[in-house]
Order: structure tokens, then sequence, then C-alpha cells
């Protein structure tokens, strides 16, 4: 992987010390004690590949702007909700398809293959542990990659979509003002006011991401399989995330509950704080690499 493990990105990841030696010998420890170890990973472990999130102090979307992200509700409802949705996302995607995996998602692919980690649910939708080669996986809130009708369900890839959006809007051009999270970009009412949104080829109904929005629900079998994944597992760690968001948070609670150690890697405060056994304040590309 020489060449894909480049170094990383580190534009939207807030400052923090290296890994303290005696940190990185705790979370060995941990590590090396788990036969069975449950990971769940966040938006703190795609930052390293140059794709920003919501919530990072200084860097993440909300500290920037006071823009917010589209939520379930709204885009189900509002025609113009969908093509300032897809107006953006297609101007972002074609750099946010592009990114990459960084030395977090390799680790976890080589724990996979060692048979160390026993699964991986990921709340990120960027499709990067995929691209690593990471198969024990769940992703969580789905992938931007995958577009599905509303209507009659059909599914399609994000790149067949794109074609369709150029094919649609040969002349619609659009400079972006700056990059948000998920794929999406800003951009002005005014350039998106002419933007055209196919519908689905099959039925004609609306074509949305197979992602979780805010305001939507992940499914109960989802939640049913991730709850049954968790039950076999000994430990649990979790990888750049603050926790903020129940959906990922409500498997936490079901580790404490069950009385399993929980590592927490992230840098700023998370809300397992108070009952993990472990929180380290680290990168997670720069302490997960020096882990056997």
């Amino acid at each position: 992987h020489a060449a894909s493990r480049s170094s990383p990105d580190l534009t939207f990841v807030p400052a923090c010390l290296p890994p303290d030696p005696g940190e990185v010998e705790e979370l060995q420890h941990f590590i090396s004690r788990s036969k069975k170890l449950f990971v769940m990973t966040g938006a703190g472990v795609s930052t390293e590949s140059g794709i920003p999130d919501y919530r990072s102090e200084g860097v993440g979307l909300y500290a920037r702007t006071d823009r917010r992200p589209v939520q379930h509700g709204e885009f189900v409802r509002s025609a113009p909700a969908r093509q300032r949705y897809w107006a953006r996302n297609f101007v972002g995607w074609p750099q946010f398809s592009s990114r990459g995996p960084n030395a977090t998602h390799w680790v976890l692919r080589d724990w996979e293959r060692r048979g160390k980690l026993h699964w991986l649910v990921t709340q990120n939708v960027d499709a990067l542990h995929g691209k690593a080669g990471s198969r024990r996986l769940t992703e969580l809130h789905g992938c931007t990659h995958r577009v599905s009708c509303l209507g009659c369900g059909d599914q399609t890839s994000r790149s067949e979509l794109q074609e369709r959006f150029e094919a649609l809007n040969p002349t619609w051009k659009a400079e972006a003002l700056g990059v948000a999270p998920d794929g999406d970009v800003f951009l002005t009412d005014e350039q998106v006011r002419t933007f055209r949104v196919p519908a689905c080829s099959k039925c004609g109904g609306i074509l949305k991401p197979d992602v979780t929005f805010f305001g939507d629900t992940v499914s109960r079998e989802k939640v049913d399989f991730v709850h049954q994944r968790l039950a076999e597992s000994d430990s649990m760690l979790v990888a750049g995330s603050s926790m903020q968001v129940y959906s990922g948070y409500r498997f936490a609670l079901a580790a404490r509950e069950k009385r399993l150690p929980i590592a927490v890697l992230n840098i700023g405060p998370t809300r397992l704080d108070h009952f993990a056994s472990l929180k380290l304040n680290s990168r997670c590309g720069e302490l997960l690499p020096l882990i056997n």
C-alpha cells in the first residue's frame, strides 16, 4: 500500500498532542486481552482522509458555519430541499468519492484478517472501510455510494446517478464555496435554482442516498444485527466518535450493561468518558498503527 498509505490530510483534524507512550502501552494491553473485539468508528476516523466532520472543535462544520445537514422529513417533503441537496452533492461528489482509506482503515482491516476484530460498525457513510477491504462490517448509517428510490426501493450506484445528473444539466456550472461533511459543498440559492434532478428510471419515484439522514432512524433489523454481534464480543473500542448521536451511543450503553471493557480513542470529550475503562485523546491514525 505504499502509495495509498500516503501522509494524512490534517486540514479537518483538531490539534492534539502525539500519543503518550504510557497510553500506547495501556491500549496495547487492552487490545491484547481482547479476543473478540467490537469496534465502532465515527467521523474522526475519516477526517484524516480529508473529509470534514460536524462536531470537531474549531474545524468541524458546526464550528465553522451555521449550516446544518438536511433533515429526513424535509428531504422527503420538499422538492426544493431535494434540489438543493443534490446540486450540492453533485458538485462535491467527484472529490468526495475519490478519497481513500487512511492508516486507521488499514489497521482495522489487518486486525480483521488476523482474527483480532470480531465486528466493525461505522457511523460513517463514505465507504472508506469497505475500500480498505473490511468485510466484517456494518455501515450503521448507510453509504453515500448507493442511491435508492423511495417509491419502489430500486437501488443504483451513486456514480451512475452522477452520469444522469451530467446528462440532465449539460450547461449547469457551479463553483463550490467550501466543503462540508458527507460530500456536501456550499452553493448559493441562485446556483441551485436551475439544477435538474432525475427521478427513478423504474417508477419515477424520489431518489435518495442510501443514508440515514438526521431525523430518520436506523432500521430495527440492522440494530438487532449489531446487538447480536456485540453480544458475541468481549470488549469494545470506540474510535473517532464523540458518540453524540444516539444510534451509535446505544451500543456503548449495551456494552456497559454487559460489563464489557470499553476503550475510547477520540480527540476531545465523548459521552462515554465517565464509564469507559480507558480514554485516549489522540489521533486515531497516529496511535492505532503502534498497536499490534
